[in-house]
């Protein structure tokens, strides 16, 4: 029989075996812990962005709804109409139309979940032609509140926005 400092080699192969079983035990319930702990953190990371963006940014998430419309609001321009040519990412083009006095073309929009809902439209009259951002989420979502509306006067001057079709103020020229 072997002997190593007073114990027999057997016993002390014995407990080594022994010590390697409950190391790797010890190690897969750890391990197993962590992997627990990291889905946990996960889950709750995603849940608390989740709750922060529906009550810091419900429109970004679940999409607002706008009204937007342009009027012409020339004063003397019964011979020649305003035309109005818009297109978006999300409706794609929405054709043209050709405005006299008066007249208005608008549309309902709900905002997408990326928050880049955007409409651009091409205003002509006589020899004047501009493109303008109709609807734009990052500059419009607060603007246009607390009626989500969006609403453009197109005048000889320019173009005058408002969020209540009461208040107007030019926001740019034609040129």
């Amino acid at each position: 029989m072997l002997v190593l400092m007073g114990i027999p080699v057997k016993a002390l192969i014995a407990l080594e075996l022994r010590w390697l079983s409950l190391k790797k035990r010890v190690q897969h319930h750890y391990l197993a812990n962590m992997k627990i702990s990291t889905r946990f953190l996960l889950m709750f990371f995603v849940a608390l962005g989740i709750i922060f963006m529906c009550v810091y940014q419900p429109a970004h998430l679940f999409g607002m709804e706008f009204e937007v419309r342009v009027i012409n609001g020339f004063s003397n321009n019964s011979s020649l109409p305003l035309v109005i040519w818009c297109i978006s990412q999300q409706d794609g083009d929405m054709g043209g139309r050709a405005l006299q006095e008066g007249d208005d073309f608008g549309w309902r929009l709900k905002t997408n979940i990326w928050g880049n809902s955007h409409y651009l439209c091409t205003m002509k009259w006589d020899a004047k032609r501009r493109s303008f951002d109709a609807f734009k989420v990052p500059r419009d979502s607060q603007r246009c509140a607390p009626l989500n509306k969006c609403s453009w006067l197109v005048k000889e001057d320019g173009f005058y926005f408002s969020s209540d079709e009461v208040n107007w103020k030019k926001d740019f020229s034609w040129y």
